[in-house]
């Protein structure tokens, strides 16, 4: 009797190790089939429908289920669930490196310019960047989500320092500004729901177009706008490639979204990226530095190079502002 007992208590251990592998062959395959459906439309260059759009904004994150997968598959004995977390690894770590153009530009320097972006989440953030402008003193200021409050206090406090701006009215998030210590003339912006001025800088006698970048978010149901007005700025990166250009802004969108690498595509480089800080989160600022999406971008013409980029953290908005300082060159 004692045999038989302890066979049956044998063959119930043996039947509860197999139920703890299945379940943890399980949960890998089911971490593994998520995180395979946001690579899948990496590799495929498409950001894909909800909720593909809005994951794939933090993508070296992506890592963290992928481990955890591969440890599971490791316990549970399944080489070929293994193999498929290590291809998966394999391409997180490929896609995580920066995407765009580098290089020095040719000609030789002409001028110096400090630039910065700040969404100050519908104008609560406007007392923070008025005390951040004063201290940074950038020559360009791009403004995102400036209702009528903020721009009023921008007027009131900045206008001494910044006599030239070009502006879209709005409230809540549709208002934007673009404050400038350098001669404004004006030029169209890029039609959006949000406010997106555009302008046109004399620096030191040198044209440089500049464009303020506020499209919608990926929300769920609204991929397709979000889409859309990328591909307006991806459009007005593209209509003049002689004319040096600054692009800034809140883009809602990072290097994994095929929408904004198709700005990047026009020849424009992220500034941030040409000073090896591609992937420091501006976004939600709550969790930053230590986990977000850099969705705060200053893009360049290849008339630029980019010496340094730092993140501000400004008191009461969702978003890091982002100075980066930057050297225009002359061509050949």
């Amino acid at each position: 009797m004692d045999s038989a007992a302890d066979e049956s208590a044998a063959t119930g251990a043996e039947d509860g190790r197999r139920g703890g592998r299945r379940f943890r062959a399980w949960c890998a395959g089911l971490l593994f089939a998520g995180v395979s459906v946001v690579v899948g439309c990496r590799v495929a260059g498409v950001d894909g429908v909800t909720p593909v759009p809005q994951v794939i904004a933090f993508l070296p994150w992506l890592l963290v289920p992928t481990g955890v997968g591969l440890l599971l598959t490791l316990l549970a004995r399944r080489w070929t669930g293994a193999v498929w977390g290590v291809v998966l690894l394999g391409l997180l770590a490929w896609y995580i490196e920066p995407y765009g153009r580098t290089g020095e530009p040719s000609g030789p320097p002409v001028a110096d310019l400090r630039v910065l972006t700040s969404n100050v989440e519908f104008g609560r953030g406007t007392p923070a960047l008025v005390d951040a402008v004063r201290r940074e003193k950038p020559d360009l200021v791009f403004v995102q989500e400036c209702e009528y409050t903020c721009d009023a206090t921008l007027r009131r406090e900045l206008a001494a320092a910044y006599p030239h701006r070009r502006a879209v009215g709005g409230g809540g998030s549709e208002g934007s500004v673009i404050l400038s210590r350098l001669p404004l003339r004006p030029a169209d912006g890029v039609p959006g729901t949000l406010g997106m001025p555009g302008a046109v800088a004399d620096v030191d006698g040198h044209a440089v177009r500049l464009q303020l970048a506020h499209p919608m978010p990926p929300l769920p149901g609204q991929v397709a706008l979000w889409q859309r007005e990328l591909g307006r700025l991806r459009d007005h990166a593209a209509a003049d490639r002689t004319t040096p250009t600054v692009l800034a802004g809140d883009f809602n969108a990072t290097q994994d979204h095929a929408a904004f690498r198709s700005i990047l595509d026009t020849g424009l480089r992220d500034a941030a990226r040409l000073t090896g800080a591609d992937r420091t989160p501006t976004w939600p600022a709550r969790t930053a530095p230590f986990f977000g999406a850099q969705i705060d971008h200053v893009l360049v013409s290849e008339e630029f190079a980019a010496r340094r980029a730092h993140f501000l953290d400004l008191a009461d908005t969702d978003h890091r502002a982002l100075v980066v300082d930057l050297t225009l060159h002359g061509r050949r």
